[in-house]
């Protein structure tokens, strides 16, 4: 009897070693996002909606975000149900780079936004003696949150 306990013990701990195993792996491996989002993004007193377009490589992704200021090239990275990505954006004081950040869920994501820019503020009067008046700078900060669902 114990020639067969013996085995018989060493196989379900192999087989249960297995299994924990496959546990750990399927946990670190990232979410699969790539695909069609439609994003909704709330802020200071309005709300957007945009599409992102997302390819994937691994951990590593890159894409499209259009919305209303037309189409900004993305680039990040997933870990296990985390992602994260940066679009850089044009804008007539220059370019900028919003920071998302967002828990995975199945077909839906949500997430925090973060950006800064300079803001160049253009005046509403000129000075016909000494030419247009100088506008001032200054740095303009926005945090939101989002959601986005993906497209079936």
């Amino acid at each position: 009897m114990k020639r067969i306990t013996y085995p018989l013990a060493i196989t379900l701990a192999c087989v249960a070693l297995s299994a924990w195993a496959g546990n750990v792996m399927a946990v670190d491996e990232p979410a699969k996002v790539a695909g069609t989002w439609e994003m909704t993004t709330r802020g200071r007193s309005r709300t957007i909606t945009q599409t992102l377009k997302i390819q994937q490589n691994g951990n590593t992704i890159k894409g499209t975000l259009t919305g209303q200021n037309g189409e900004a090239v993305l680039q990040g990275s997933v870990t296990a149900n985390k992602i994260r990505f940066t679009v850089k954006q044009e804008s007539f004081g220059g370019s900028y780079s919003p920071e998302y950040s967002a828990t995975i869920d199945g077909d839906s994501m949500k997430g925090t936004v973060h950006s800064e820019r300079f803001v160049r503020s253009v005046p509403d009067t000129m000075d016909y003696r000494r030419g247009p008046m100088k506008g001032t700078e200054h740095l303009e900060s926005f945090d939101g949150e989002f959601t986005a669902k993906r497209r079936k």
